[in-house]
């Protein structure tokens, strides 16, 4: 059946579950996240400095419950946990620390990840697994500050505030750390599956107010056939074009290799790249060929608005003529000709569509590989609701076929998958969180909201997402530029203590 909510029909859900409800957090939950706040402002920092230190990048030949790495990191939890009076539990990809009789009823959920996105080291003042206190006053910089180890430091010290004040809790809370959301949710799955999970649950993992909708992941993936068009002696072509660093992170590097470049034909690329702006670009005279990289900004790539991708933008740059095609040749025209500097997927034939709710779908190229195929472009998809995934396979398999039918070339591979935008409608949580989110921050009359990003919400009964980003800001986890405010974590352990202590009394 196929499932369709409105915005207005989420914000009456909301407000008919508000029915009654307090204003503002009662008097116990403030205090609680005033004691927070007040007891633990270093601590709370120091622990993420600790976990930061643990390089839990996937090792796509070492499973994450045999990973030194993360096996050092759950024991440090486990140490952490101890250390605060919690309980622990290792259950191989996941870990669950917990506050409250472990027989209770009644349960509260915390979700969060202990996994880290890759990371170029080179791109970091310091390490990026090392918590950088001082580049950049008020801001935690390292791997996993904002996604999600930060997110997980204040939950601990959430849960041992609530300890210390020894409030009347009715029901336990539970804190489960996943160590492969990045990159296998299959074990999770299996997770979920045999274990009694609490009846409502926030993850720790997206947006303030409240995520309730998440767009749906996929990929398209194109590869150009090695066999190169015939060249004339000296007529130009592109030799070699690449980029990007893995498929969820917007590209902030690019290179091209234009072989056989006069300087007027040099002179019409530069002049198309000076066009950019915030682009940076370096040319380099190699004999006849002339060698390009250029430099975005990376991003999340389900918000390609907030970085700049420099695929997209290197593949404009040389949109001066239509190339022959070499195999670079034709990727670059394929970018220029089906996908532009847009992130909407406008000219992708008719796949463009969006949602009143949830948003446009986006269609941003992430990265290229080299293939024994030949060069293997991968473009992200998030998709909201609107249109069924068969559909859009459809749609974008046909706009391959009338690309390669214009060009009389035969791609040498494409794959499309789509997956399903998620929403949640069962959600009593949602009045507590938009009455703390707002009394924390002065946002008058919160409401739930959509994102790009899948979280682990979608495994987990009632579950929402509940930070740890502020609304209309540059969410930096999967950048090279991660980072938490100082500021911002110690509002988001306030808040946390206050969602806690009203949901679990």
């Amino acid at each position: 059946m196929k499932t369709r909510i409105t915005l207005a029909a989420l914000l009456l859900a909301c407000a008919g579950a508000a029915h009654g409800a307090p204003a503002v957090p009662g008097e116990a939950a403030v205090k609680a996240a005033k004691h927070a706040v007040t007891a633990y402002r270093d601590d709370v920092v120091d622990t993420l400095a600790k976990m930061v230190s643990y390089n839990t990048v996937a090792d796509k030949d070492l499973p994450a419950d045999r990973n030194p790495q993360h096996i050092a990191f759950k024991n440090y939890l486990k140490s952490e946990a101890a250390r605060l009076g919690l309980d622990f539990a290792d259950e191989g990809y996941v870990v669950v620390i917990g506050l409250g009789a472990a027989d209770a009823q009644e349960k509260v959920g915390m979700i969060a990840h202990g996994d880290v996105q890759p990371v170029d080291p080179a791109k970091w003042k310091k390490s990026p697994f090392e918590l950088d206190r001082t580049s950049e006053p008020g801001r935690l910089l390292a791997r996993g500050a904002e996604d999600d180890k930060g997110p997980i430091a204040t939950a601990l010290y959430a849960m041992k505030s609530l300890k210390d004040l020894q409030l009347p809790l009715s029901k336990r809370i539970e804190l489960y750390v996943y160590m492969a959301e990045e990159s296998d949710w299959a074990p999770l799955e299996q997770f979920v599956k045999t274990h009694t999970l609490p009846q409502v649950n926030i993850t720790l993992d997206a947006e303030y107010p409240a995520v309730t909708a998440e767009k749906g992941y996929g990929t398209v993936t194109v590869v150009f056939p090695k066999t190169a068009a015939a060249l004339g002696a000296d007529e130009a072509s592109i030799a070699q074009f690449g980029g990007g660093f893995f498929g969820s992170q917007i590209p902030e590097d690019a290179q091209a290799l234009v072989a056989n470049a006069t300087p007027a034909l040099e002179a019409r690329i530069k002049q198309r790249a000076a066009r950019q702006a915030d682009m940076h670009y370096t040319f380099e005279r190699k004999g006849n060929d002339l060698a390009i990289v250029a430099k975005g900004v990376s991003a999340h790539s389900s918000k390609p608005e907030d970085g700049l991708n420099a695929i997209s933008m290197l593949a404009d740059a040389l949109a001066v003529s239509t190339w022959p095609d070499t195999p670079s040749g034709a990727l670059v025209n394929f970018l220029n000709e089906m996908v532009g500097t847009g992130f909407y997927g406008e000219k992708f034939g008719s796949i463009a569509y969006r949602d009143a709710f949830m948003g446009p779908m986006t269609f941003a190229p992430t990265v290229i590989k080299q293939t024994g195929q030949g060069p293997a472009l991968s473009i992200n998809i998030r998709r909201p609701q609107g249109k069924t995934g068969q559909q859009l396979t459809n749609e974008i398999n046909a706009a391959l076929a009338q690309w390669q039918g214009r060009h009389a070339l035969q791609l040498a591979d494409s794959k499309v998958m789509v997956g399903d935008p998620w929403i949640q409608q069962d959600a009593p949580q949602l009045p507590v969180l938009m009455n703390v989110f707002s009394y924390f921050t002065g946002v008058k009359d919160p409401k739930p909201v959509a994102v790009g990003g899948g979280t682990n919400s979608r495994m987990f009964p009632r579950a929402v997402s509940f930070g740890p980003a502020m609304p209309h800001t540059v969410y930096t986890g999967h950048s090279e530029h991660e980072f938490i405010a100082l500021k911002q974590l110690l509002l988001n352990l306030e808040m946390y203590t206050a969602v806690l202590a009203e949901l679990a009394q």
